[in-house]
């Protein structure tokens, strides 16, 4: 099955994954790929900021 369509988190980036607990597309910078979620299933109590931009990543900073 493909993935298609807009992250579910930052709906900027192409989405290239599928969360397996909630079922959310996402983005590369948006999927914890050793436990294979999203990031705000990953992190269920909302204390790490989801939008920040990785070290590298080349996409302009939203304003």
């Amino acid at each position: 099955m493909s993935v298609t369509g807009l992250c579910q988190v930052c709906e900027s980036r192409e989405a290239e994954y599928t969360c397996h607990q909630c079922g959310a597309a996402v983005c590369p910078v948006h999927f914890e790929q050793d436990r294979g979620v999203c990031v705000h299933c990953a992190d269920p109590d909302g204390t790490e900021d989801v939008f920040a931009q990785p070290a590298g990543d080349d996409v302009p900073e939203f304003r």
